[in-house]
């Protein structure tokens, strides 16, 4: 079993807290660097949702 498989069972139905485990990442790297990444971030936090959960992977495109 890889590393991978193994956080996406634990982190299986606690989507909601996943959710805000990734926002609150993205928000202290943008804090961390002034917003300089943002968009790098942004697309991060999307990857993350896709990979583990999180009621956000059904939103639409930020701009």
């Amino acid at each position: 079993m890889s590393m991978m498989d193994k956080i996406k069972s634990m982190l299986k139905g606690h989507e909601s807290q996943t959710e805000k485990g990734v926002d609150k990442a993205g928000d202290m790297a943008d804090d961390k660097t002034q917003g300089k990444y943002k968009g790098q971030v942004d697309t991060a936090q999307d990857k993350m949702r896709d990979q583990f959960g999180g009621e956000g992977q059904d939103r639409p495109p930020q701009p």
